[in-house]
């Protein structure tokens, strides 16, 4: 027995010894993994630096020739082909800066233009993006993903408020999306309900069906899922706006729906969860008459925006109002899409994790804070054209989403839904009148030229009269 216990006492005392080496260890490989990011980040801020120094002296030289202006177009060409070389070399080692050309969603990761200057913007923001992921990943992606992992049931509260704010993990994103949307959805789901909106649509051809058939080709040109010849996705889309377009026969289908939805087969997969997310956001998210054929409630969250920016940047829309710059242009994409064709997907996916969750208000606290963190950039631009060509590229230089998120959700504050409603009921009833001015004097038209007659005036020639000739 004694031997047993001396047996015993040095055991554990082993135990204790290796439990230490091995927490100093853990301790050791975190601390080295933390440098080994903040390296690699540096050494892309590095690389993004040297990019945007070659940019500038071509901005410099203009159409210059000679020997300077040659070197620089081989500088330019040479950083344009590193991600070829370094993508060769991945095998081997990893190097540190090495971006990968699709991200875990499938898009691309750097766009591919044909002009050499948006090439090289896009090299650029795409080394910057890389940079604060790498950074995210080690100092707020696993102090998260714990927070996730100790979650269990999920139900709705402040910290699953804050906690979707701060966006999902990719890992957890697919089943917390499924909850949402249920939580959203469960008074229209039945059983079987997604397969017999298919079978309808086999049986009879839906008037939709030739517009739906158009989009498949325009969605997501940028994303590996629906441009690769032999993926299943295109096919999915198809089957879910079809089936959306017989459950919701008011509006059937609007062009946006076909984003909506690949965004939900992006992250879910399956078809017929992505079915009940479009119709989560069309039917209980967002208005009555957003998607409808006059796109009212549409329209009006436009001119609601545009008194929000007045409200909260008011130096900017100054600037912008002298220049006679029409940001619906721009945003009324942002709010039938939810940002879809606009931001990085982190970023995007980030959006909706709280969008599903809080809804519309969601959409105008990050528009505030896309311009918000542009500001100075476009008080910068004095002329409208150069302004209209940064806003139609502006939202995918924007990579640093928690500081995007700290505008949307701290700096864009009070944000009262009463004030939204308040805004919406005034400036819906003001575009009612607009509109139905307008039919009341398209009707004093038409009327106007039924009373004259469909007949032409005299000298004018009959479409008719050259039938006849040889």
């Amino acid at each position: 027995m004694e031997a047993y216990r001396t047996q015993n006492r040095f055991l554990n005392s082993e135990i204790h010894q290796v439990t230490k080496i091995w927490r100093k260890v853990a301790e050791k490989e975190k601390a080295l993994l933390m440098k080994c990011a903040y390296l690699q980040a540096q050494n892309c801020r590095v690389e993004s630096k040297y990019l945007a120094g070659l940019r500038r002296l071509q901005e410099a030289l203009g159409v210059e020739t000679g020997e300077c202006s040659e070197l620089l177009r081989q500088l330019i060409q040479e950083a344009l082909q590193w991600e070829a070389s370094e993508a060769s070399a991945e095998s081997v080692v990893l190097g540190p800066s090495t971006v990968s050309e699709y991200d875990k969603y499938g898009f691309l990761t750097v766009p591919s233009y044909e002009v050499e200057d948006l090439r090289l913007l896009a090299k650029i923001q795409a080394l910057e993006v890389h940079s604060h992921q790498l950074l995210a990943h080690e100092v707020v992606q696993r102090p998260l993903r714990e927070r996730w992992a100790a979650l269990g049931e999920l139900a709705p509260s402040a910290e699953l408020k804050q906690l979707l704010r701060a966006g999902v993990p990719h890992e957890h994103r697919p089943r917390v999306w499924r909850w949402l949307i249920r939580l959203r959805v469960q008074h229209l789901q039945a059983p079987g309900c997604y397969q017999e909106l298919l079978s309808r649509g086999q049986a009879c051809k839906h008037p939709a069906a030739r517009q739906i058939e158009l989009d498949l080709n325009r969605t997501f040109p940028n994303n590996k899922h629906f441009t690769c010849p032999t993926s299943g996705f295109p096919d999915k889309l198809r089957r879910v706006l079809l089936a959306f377009s017989w459950q919701n026969p008011t509006i059937g289908y609007c062009q946006g729906l076909n984003r909506l939805a690949a965004v939900a087969l992006l992250v879910l997969g399956e078809e017929e969860s992505a079915f009940w997310c479009l119709v989560a956001i069309v039917e209980t998210i967002m208005p009555a008459d957003y998607y409808s054929k006059t796109l009212l409630a549409s329209q009006v969250d436009q001119r609601v925006l545009q008194d929000l920016l007045l409200e909260k940047l008011p130096r900017l829309m100054a600037h912008l109002g002298q220049r006679r710059v029409d940001l619906s242009f721009i945003t009324f994409n942002w709010f039938l899409v939810v940002f879809a064709d606009s931001l990085i997907s982190n970023i995007l996916l980030q959006v909706w994790d709280a969008f599903l969750y809080e809804g519309i208000k969601v959409v105008f606290r990050y528009a505030l804070a896309i311009f918000k963190y542009n500001e100075e950039a476009l008080l910068r631009l004095q002329d409208s054209l150069e302004i209209y060509q940064y806003l139609h590229l502006f939202t995918k230089t924007i990579c640093d989403s928690r500081r995007l998120m700290h505008i949307a959700f701290n700096d864009m504050n009070p944000f009262p839904m009463k004030q939204l409603r308040q805004l919406r009921a005034a400036h819906r009833e003001r575009l009612e009148a607009e509109l139905n001015e307008l039919e009341q004097l398209k009707a004093e038209y038409l009327e106007t030229r039924a009373a004259q007659g469909p007949s032409a005036p005299e000298g004018c020639p009959s479409e008719d009269e050259g039938d006849a000739e040889p």
